[in-house]
């Protein structure tokens, strides 16, 4: 690869780590609108109808009106597990010496576990309005869980006479014993996001079957693995025949888009590395194939939507290479589609503070810099990058678009 590219990337990787670490790994969120300070003394928006309207528009908005409506800046656990699984990664490669930073990350997301629960498990850290209902703030849900219970699992296998291990067991209890579990048949079930739903979404029941494999394949405990086989199976059996997967079972939720299929196939991938079975080989490599053709262009952008580009969005991207390369194997090719996207993620998604902006459109890019959604992607999928530049001696032999 270009050295001078290759350095690019490592130079981006380094702004954009001080960046997190100079706020204090806390930002805005696109979907904090609720915690705005102002909203409660809206008139006529109490309701659900007002508060997915209001959230919608501080989404859509490329003007961040969040200051002036007393939106505060926060840490999110899923963003504090992505920098923590990442930071991990980062020191073993020389970027971070201080392991207390680790440390006081995980200490962190010690202290904004779920309250009132009696198993470990996470929420947002902003109260969320679905269609149906409306969700309060650090309401545990799988998607949280399984990301700060794999970040223990990377302290854990880091610094293996540590006590982190138990943290993740929790998070594994929370998904077998809290949450609601639609059981289609004898051999197949499917996770509910939150304790508060039934809703049967993929990437969900994916990420918490990969998660179930891992902690079977470190603790050795069988249930772990019987109950995400059974989770992978429902899922797997869901795809379509062109090799794609609807983002949930319900009338609502038929579209199909770029990270939660990225989600979906990662997870299959480490699930049946964890089971150490390839029964779902061919899932995978048709999800690949659908996803290779339909999510990415030529000049190295990655598509929102299976049926249009825009908006693109940072955290496709992210997800995008990341799911790129953790199946490079499987496809040739990936690791170049994989490097086109970072390269034109840096020349056209990058500010020159080192944050990376939220969405380009048509017309008007929105540069809101939020800390979950954007950078704590784009640092774990720059990082990834730079582990397997690194464990291939810092040559990995493909060109990129070269854009930058």
């Amino acid at each position: 690869m270009n050295t001078e590219v290759t350095q690019i990337i490592k130079n981006s990787l380094k702004k954009l780590l001080k960046y997190c670490q100079d706020n204090n790994w806390a930002g805005y969120d696109p979907y904090d609108a609720l915690n705005s300070r102002v909203f409660p003394y809206i008139p006529f928006v109490q309701n659900r109808i007002g508060r997915l309207i209001f959230t919608q528009l501080m989404k859509r908005s490329p003007i961040n009106f969040r200051p002036i409506m007393g939106v505060p800046k926060e840490q999110n656990p899923k963003a504090l597990a992505l920098f923590v699984s990442s930071l991990i990664k980062l020191h073993d490669l020389g970027y971070v010496e201080n392991l207390k930073i680790i440390n006081s990350l995980l200490n962190r997301l010690i202290e904004l576990r779920s309250p009132n629960n009696s198993h470990f498990c996470w929420g947002y850290n902003f109260d969320w309005q679905t269609r149906f209902l409306l969700v309060p703030k650090y309401t545990p849900n799988a998607i949280c869980t399984v990301f700060v219970g794999n970040a223990f699992l990377d302290a854990h296998e880091k610094f293996p006479d540590s006590h982190h291990m138990e943290p993740a067991i929790q998070a594994g209890r929370f998904l077998l014993e809290d949450l609601n579990i639609s059981r289609v048949a004898d051999d197949k079930i499917c996770f509910s996001y939150t304790p508060l739903d039934h809703e049967r979404v993929h990437n969900t029941n994916f990420i918490s079957a990969a998660f179930l494999g891992r902690l079977y394949s470190l603790t050795g405990e069988k249930e772990f693995l019987e109950y995400g086989l059974s989770a992978i199976r429902y899922s797997s059996e869901k795809q379509n025949p062109d090799g794609s997967w609807y983002y949930g079972e319900g009338d609502t939720q038929r579209w199909i888009d770029n990270f939660h299929t990225g989600y979906n196939l990662v997870a299959l991938k480490k699930f049946s590395s964890y089971a150490k079975t390839d029964q779902f080989l061919n899932h995978i490599e048709k999800g690949l194939d659908f996803y290779i053709h339909r999510f990415f262009k030529e000049n190295g952008i990655a598509r929102y939507f299976h049926n249009r580009t825009y908006p693109i969005d940072i955290h496709s991207i992210a997800q995008s290479i990341i799911t790129l390369m953790e199946l490079k194997e499987i496809r040739e090719g990936s690791m170049g589609l994989a490097i086109s996207l970072i390269e034109w993620a840096l020349k056209n998604m990058r500010d020159d503070k080192g944050y990376f902006y939220y969405r380009a459109g048509r017309i008007f890019r929105n540069r809101i810099p939020y800390m979950r959604w954007s950078q704590a992607w784009m640092l774990y999928a720059l990082t990834e990058f730079e582990l397997l530049n690194h464990s291939r001696g810092g040559d990995i032999n493909i060109i990129g678009s070269g854009v930058i």
